[in-house]
């Protein structure tokens, strides 16, 4: 069942055995009759490979591998009585020079617990019970569907205090989160990498186990039972994955077989200076197969339903992080990774093959063009591309004090200007809350009052903008201190009532969102997006409309001023009541109470190129949602 065939070592030569987690790595197998483990292990660079654990002592004698004798590189050996449970790794002789080392298995589904760093022989076996998610899932990931992504970090969202402070297991996560996600209304929750790795403060990104969920938090099958239980409470499932580059760990990836092996040796091109980790090969078809075949893994066996790509600009460039003199050009002389941009046309043309109800999203922070369009069409082929552009201005205009945001108005406008370029997801993410930037609520300015004020206006303006959403937990509370990967999340604050409003305050703008097809159908569509008025900038105020299919809307009004703004009048494109569907500065929120006492009535008096307008109060540091009624 898992021998390697003629037809898949072409393929593995020729980069396309996308399912080679099935044939390579350790796998339960039966031999005329007698059950054991049969061991693949690519090294084409070795002089001798033998497989050592404690059924062996840990002898490197003992148990040798055999090559196989089409030059593909990959040495093999049937051991009987080997089962689940068995710690084993590869030890490699090269026959470059007496190097000598033991390495973990790169296609290992289960690793031991960090820090030891053994692969565990394992059997994937598991009864699934989100069946009803997985035939509707292609509705609920649709481009017109509704996203509201909750991004989180399993070993510091919530921990056990009465138990030394661990994290949770993944079978514990799996309830309390799902509880969770869904009182708060979020579509989708997206996990750090869980992919498993030798160093905690990497928070995943330092991958050693491309196909191993991490030891840490439970086996397998438990990783299992929670994207299970996810699933079965209509909540999609998104792992970052990281094919960017991976840590120098001698148990890794790096100088595999004594050789560079799924590295560059060149460190022009093979080291990552501003990660201190290795550089994916990805012109060579071997490497394409692990990664690819990785992707895949994740997708088919753990059900997942998008998979974020970490640091997409970093393949993209060769010149990225590195001053002139320190890159290679490609042999156009450009500066495009060319063989990394093949790579990646090519992943997403299998993920759409194998799994069309799922998707990639490119986390890519350059202007590289039409990241999520379509390869035929000259796209890179993704779902979805983080919009970081839009991040970084919304931030800096929401950090400077309201005095001054007339100056800065462009700031707000601007992403306007590119918004249906590309599909975007709006992420305030980890990343915005480390390394001493502080938390999104400590970089409000103004008093306590104005920084939660600040902080709901932040999310009012996110949830109303077209594209989807992100939000790294602990912000949809307004926790004051900068995100700790080695602590829990601050949960005690939610006994004051201004970080309870900021709660409930998300938790009503996802369940508008999902009532209300205006805020997502038309999401990467200029036909679902109007303005009102984006040129006042001596109050600080924009609106706009969100429109959906079938002529119902909403209008978005915001007040970046801490000034009450009475008799404020907007055009509209209807006559009748615009119900307040909601307001930011309601006093439930924390806010001051201020608004339109649930409704107002549209005159027959133009404005804004609309034949009937509102005259409205708007709040301090406010977002307000009107609809029709």
């Amino acid at each position: 069942m898992h021998e390697l065939s003629a037809h898949d070592i072409y393929l593995f030569k020729e980069g396309t055995l996308l399912r080679a987690y099935e044939k390579l790595g350790a796998h339960p197998d039966m031999l005329e009759g007698h059950a054991g483990t049969r061991f693949a292990v690519w090294a084409p660079n070795a002089a001798g490979v033998s497989v050592i654990g404690d059924f062996n002592g840990w002898d490197r004698e003992r148990h040798r591998l055999q090559p196989r004798p089409d030059d593909s590189g990959i040495w093999e050996l049937f051991l009987p009585d080997i089962g689940p449970g068995t710690l084993y790794k590869y030890h490699i002789q090269s026959r470059l020079g007496a190097y000598r080392v033991d390495k973990a298995d790169p296609f290992a589904f289960r690793c031991e617990t960090p820090p030891r760093t053994a692969s565990v022989v394992w059997d994937l076996g598991y009864s699934w019970h989100d069946e009803a998610w997985m035939r509707a899932r292609a509705r609920g990931n649709a481009l017109d569907a509704p996203w509201s992504i909750y991004e989180l970090h399993l070993g510091s969202w919530r921990r056990m205090p009465e138990q030394g402070h661990r994290p949770l297991t993944y079978r514990e996560a799996a309830h309390a989160l799902a509880d969770y996600a869904l009182d708060m209304g979020f579509t989708h929750v997206e996990l750090l990498p869980v992919m498993e790795h030798p160093f905690y403060g990497s928070w995943g990104y330092q991958v050693t186990g491309y196909f191993a969920p991490s030891a840490r938090y439970g086996t397998p099958q438990d990783f299992m039972y929670l994207v299970d239980h996810l699933h079965q409470h209509g909540i999609g499932v998104i792992l970052d994955w990281v094919p960017s580059h991976f840590p120098g760990d001698e148990h890794g990836l790096a100088y595999f077989d004594g050789t560079h092996l799924y590295e560059h040796a060149d460190p022009r091109q093979g080291f990552h200076p501003e990660w201190n980790s290795s550089i994916f090969n990805y012109g060579r078809p071997e490497v394409r197969v692990l990664l690819g075949s990785s992707a895949l893994f994740w997708l088919t066996a753990y059900h997942v339903d998008a998979l974020r790509v970490d640091a997409v600009a970093s393949m993209l460039y060769l010149d990225y992080g590195r001053r002139a003199g320190e890159w290679i050009a490609n042999h156009h002389g450009g500066r495009e990774n060319l063989e990394a941009v093949a790579f990646l046309r090519s992943l997403n043309e299998a993920v759409g093959r194998d799994h069309p109800d799922t998707h990639t999203i490119a986390e890519e922070s350059s202007a590289w063009p039409m990241v999520s369009r379509p390869t035929y069409l000259g796209g890179l082929g993704f779902g979805f591309k983080w919009n970081m552009g839009w991040m970084h201005d919304t931030l800096q205009y929401f950090s400077s004090d309201p005095i001054y945001r007339k100056y800065r108005h462009s700031a707000l406008t601007f992403s306007l200007w590119y918004a249906f370029s590309e599909n975007f997801i709006l992420p305030l993410s980890h990343d915005e809350v480390v390394y001493g930037k502080g938390s999104l609520l400590a970089r409000m300015p103004g008093d306590e009052w104005q920084q939660f004020a600040n902080l709901r206006l932040l999310f009012g303006y996110l949830w109303g903008h077209p594209g989807k959403q992100l939000l790294f937990m602990g912000g949809e509370f307004g926790q004051r201190r900068e995100w700790q990967h080695e602590e829990s999340l601050q949960w005690h604050v939610l006994q004051h009532p201004l970080h309870a409003g900021v709660q409930s305050w998300v938790r009503d703008l996802n369940r508008l969102q999902r009532s209300t097809p205006a805020l997502y159908e038309l999401d990467f569509s200029p036909e679902g997006f109007q303005w009102i008025d984006h040129s006042d900038t001596q109050a600080s105020v924009i609106a706009f409309l969100r429109r959906d299919r079938r002529d119902g809307c909403v209008l978005v009004v915001c007040n970046f001023t801490p000034v009450p703004r009475p008799n404020y009048r907007l055009g509209v494109p209807h006559a009748g009541r615009w119900l307040e569907a909601l307001n930011s500065d309601a006093r439930h929120y924390g806010g001051s109470g201020q608004g339109n006492l649930g409704s107002v009535e549209a005159a027959p008096l133009p404005a804004h190129g609309h034949y009937h307008s509102l005259t409205l109060t708007l709040p301090p540091l406010a977002a307000v949602f009107l609809r029709p009624a």
